[in-house]
């Protein structure tokens, strides 16, 4: 079969930026040994143990590439979505539900620590955005994914830190023959509906892949425990025929339409393809100049899809950028960067030499040497070599020629300690790691603030490398954000929780008849910069929860905050539901109580008055029997504080009533007896 020229393009062009990236590979495959803990070559390893020193090393990169990625990706990013107009404010609001809907689908926190990995182990890592098309039901969702760096191939012309400048960037995948039919149907055996025949279909003419150079091997002594990439690859598991699928990404030209309405001004933009509809439709329109156009050129990025010698696929993407995103560690001025482990290399091949001598040292003064006279060993060296390592023996020497005796071991000098320590230092200092982050606290201030203070000192050089990394978050969030606008172009529920547990939910692309609103995000699908997608910085830095929970005491103390939201700080304190329940409880029967504790002062009130217009002792006894009526309801309130509010509510009406009713019936004894019963000369006072 003849190469389609297109697809012969994909060939040379992966060929030329693979050849060119030869010893990139080299050198980030003895990272990734050293990551793994595969340190030594078969000769380093069998030269150690002819010098009976262990050829185990003192790892100290694998710890530090951790705690790197545990540091940058302690917290999922904080996408925002900033307006270029102010009537988009509302809009950029949904952008941020959406990006963080596709950040959880994606299971973004996982694709981002495989990238940071990466990024820290052979110095570059990728994230791929991508429609996948089984996802809603056959609709399709936006989703990115991480990818292995060794499947992406870059010119080596490009000089761009984030490869923006690159012709062209291809991604490599070896799939088997099932796997490249499920992919593309059209490839396969076909069936004739009218004769039942079964077609040879082109996979059978097209070129398998032979290559085994596409993940660089390992010259380091592998682990018999676990399998490395390139044994994976050596091994057949699949009885199948594979196949090498290249996509290729470029830049292109395309054209696009500003559709203008003379008569409203109002604007939009429409592809090549969407004009040609509206002016097939509306010709009358342009003719008669209430419409007009005006064509530009827009960047946007091709995609050529090929298997072998055929074009398998090829689409323009509604993207200025490439849907493959770098995170590139120290940059080279080439599209090669470093990575920290290759720096760290050499002090950690210093570091394992230290510790096998240190080993050897120990093992030496553990089993010590015993000096014999010549001719004092009665029996033969042989046999008091056996008797001396039995502890019950009686050894035959003679004394004449001289005493057996151990020889003391020569100390290893203190400065050869310290040089470990500082190697472990130096490597650490590599990876922007300072000690008190791995827990050591030996050199740790007093005070908790003094410490915060040194973490956040020696962590600067990690900030440094994280603000490239939340550089190509911004850009994986803009790439987000333009494909999203090309591919969710029908009606969309998306839902996002946030960090309170609380779910932020949006629908897209439907009028709301209850707000006479639509959130139409398809309507100006085609300008990819209506809105500037950023990141919240630091967003994904650690939080010491200690420090946030002291700023927000003294924040209490200067009364910004309330307790509750301290509480909600504590990290101590488990069952913060339960308390916070159980306050806002609390808090409501002393609001009960103080309201009941007024009602009551009204009712004493009234009593007293009620003792001033008592003019017999028996008007006197029903008051006092109010009195301690009116002492049992105070009593029961102080006594059970969970009582309803209701409850004393109703209490204290019917007691207010019966005092109501009770000095009525004082004031119509008064006037029915005024001219036979003067008033007592003690009344008000008793």
């Amino acid at each position: 079969m003849e190469y389609d020229p297109r697809a012969l393009k994909n060939k040379e062009l992966f060929e030329a930026y693979r050849d060119e990236r030869e010893d990139w590979d080299e050198e980030a495959r003895k990272d990734i040994d050293f990551y793994l803990g595969n340190h030594f070559t078969e000769d380093e390893s069998d030269e150690l143990q002819s010098r009976n020193q262990a050829d185990v090393p003192m790892d100290r990169v694998s710890p530090a590439v951790e705690k790197l990625k545990s540091f940058m990706t302690a917290r999922p990013p904080v996408f925002t979505a900033l307006p270029r107009e102010d009537s988009d404010s509302n809009m950029a609001k949904v952008w941020q539900t959406i990006l963080g809907s596709v950040w959880e689908s994606s299971d973004g926190d996982s694709q981002i620590k495989q990238a940071i990995h990466d990024f820290a182990t052979v110095g570059i890592g990728y994230l791929y955005v991508y429609v996948d098309p089984e996802a809603d039901m056959g609709r399709g969702d936006v989703r990115f994914t991480h990818i292995n760096p060794f499947r992406v191939y870059v010119p080596p012309s490009s000089r761009d830190r984030w490869f923006s400048d690159a012709d062209s960037i291809i991604l490599s995948t070896i799939i088997t023959g099932e796997q490249l039919v499920n992919l593309y149907p059209e490839l396969g055996n076909q069936l004739d509906e009218t004769t039942g025949e079964v077609i040879p279909g082109i996979i059978n003419e097209i070129s398998g892949y032979t290559d085994d150079d596409d993940y660089p091997g390992s010259s380091n002594k592998q682990s018999r425990t676990v399998y490395t990439p390139s044994e994976v690859e050596d091994k057949d598991f699949y009885e199948d025929e594979k196949y090498q699928v290249l996509e290729r990404f470029y830049k292109v030209k395309v054209n696009f339409y500003r559709l203008i309405d003379n008569i409203s001004g109002a604007e939009s933009v429409l592809t090549e393809q969407e004009f040609g509809i509206v002016y097939e439709q509306q010709q009358s329109a342009f003719e008669d100049g209430s419409l007009s156009f005006e064509m530009f050129l827009q960047t946007r990025v091709g995609v050529t899809v090929s298997c072998g010698e055929v074009v398998v696929d090829e689409y323009v993407l509604n993207l200025a950028n490439y849907p493959i995103i770098p995170f590139p560690n120290n940059w080279t001025e080439t599209p090669y960067p470093r990575s920290d482990v290759s720096r760290a290399i050499p002090m950690q091949r210093l570091l394992n030499k230290l510790w096998s001598l240190a080993l050897s040292h120990a093992q030496a003064s553990a089993g010590l040497k015993l000096l014999v006279p010549v001719g004092s060993a009665i029996n033969g060296l042989d046999q008091l070599e056996k008797d001396w390592a039995n502890p019950n023996a009686v050894i035959e020497v003679d004394s004449s020629q001289g005493e057996p005796h151990y020889p003391a071991p020569t100390p290893l000098a203190g400065e050869f300690y310290r040089l470990i320590q500082q190697c472990e230092f130096y490597i650490d200092f590599i990876f922007g790691i300072p000690e008190l982050m791995h827990g050591i606290t030996d050199k740790a201030p007093e005070t908790f603030k003094g410490t915060q203070q040194m973490i956040a000192m020696g962590s600067e050089r990690s900030k440094s490398k994280l603000r490239d990394v939340e550089f190509s978050i911004v850009k994986l969030g803009r790439t987000l954000y333009s494909m999203c606008k090309q591919q969710y172009t029908y009606k969309k529920y998306f839902r996002v929780a946030q960090p309170n547990n609380e779910l932020t939910e949006v629908m897209v692309n439907f009028y709301d008849d209850a707000t006479q609103t639509i959130i139409d995000i398809q309507k100006d699908k085609n300008n990819i910069e209506q809105h500037d997608v950023r990141i919240v910085p630091g967003s994904t830095l650690p939080t010491s929860k200690y420090a946030e929970l002291n700023v927000y005491l003294e924040a209490y103390q200067m009364g910004i905050v309330d307790r509750v939201e301290v509480l909600k700080k504590n990290p101590e304190i488990f069952d913060k539901e339960g308390i916070l329940t159980r306050i806002n409880e609390m808090d409501q029967l002393k609001s009960f109580n103080e309201q009941l504790q007024q009602q009551i002062k009204e009712l004493q009130g009234d009593l007293q008055t009620a003792r001033r217009e008592s003019v017999a002792d028996r008007k006197r006894v029903e008051v006092q029997k109010f009195k301690s009526r009116l002492d049992n309801v105070m009593s029961d309130a102080k006594a059970d504080k969970r009582i309803s509010a209701n409850e004393l509510t109703t209490k204290v009406r019917l007691e207010s009533e019966r005092l109501q009713s009770a000095i009525q019936q004082q004031r119509d004894a008064m006037l029915g007896s005024e001219e036979d019963s003067p008033i007592p000369e003690d009344f008000g006072t008793s």
